[in-house]
């Protein structure tokens, strides 16, 4: 306790502000900085989508509830994508699996785009405890929704949020 009150004494006598916290991506947050490789190795950054609706949902091959989600964002995917929803799926699969992400991918349909983060530096970035997890973030880049769990495209929080949004 005595550490933190001489290190916030010297801040103020320094004439120095303690830096802001950093974002972590929660509801009403601009969605922290963050970017992976996709399928194809091209880097894609939140940031390179600002202006866009984006449907963040973290995942893994392995995951039951994962799978049984797919179907429902490819959906949404093809609903929406002509009215700016951009859906991007983040593999947090171990290092060394793009060939089964690739398989996952291919034998699920998924047309939306992935990334792949084996060092599940998304999870960190947005404080998200294991997959999967969605966010959708609005074309200023704050997250206006977020789910823990299996997704679905019809809850209506998140329909009311893509109405808003798009």
């Amino acid at each position: 306790m005595k550490r933190v009150l001489l290190t916030l004494s010297l801040f103020m006598i320094a004439g120095c502000e303690a830096p802001a916290p950093a974002t972590s991506g929660q509801l009403g947050e601009s969605a922290p900085a963050y970017g992976a490789l996709d399928m194809a190795g091209d880097s894609v950054r939140l940031a390179d989508l600002r202006g866009e609706v984006v449907l963040l949902n973290v995942w893994a091959t392995w995951c039951i509830p994962c799978r049984r989600e797919v179907p429902e964002l490819q959906a949404l995917h093809t609903e929406l994508a002509g009215k700016g929803l951009r859906v991007v799926g983040v593999s947090v699969d171990a290092s060394g699996s793009e060939d089964v992400v690739r398989s996952f991918a291919e034998e699920f349909g998924m047309t939306y785009t992935i990334l792949r983060d084996p060092g599940e530096v998304v999870s960190s970035r947005f404080r998200i405890q294991g997959v999967p997890a969605s966010l959708l973030i609005d074309r200023q880049g704050t997250v206006i929704w977020r789910h823990i769990g299996p997704f679905e495209k019809d809850n209506p929080a998140l329909r009311e949020a893509l109405a808003a949004a798009l």
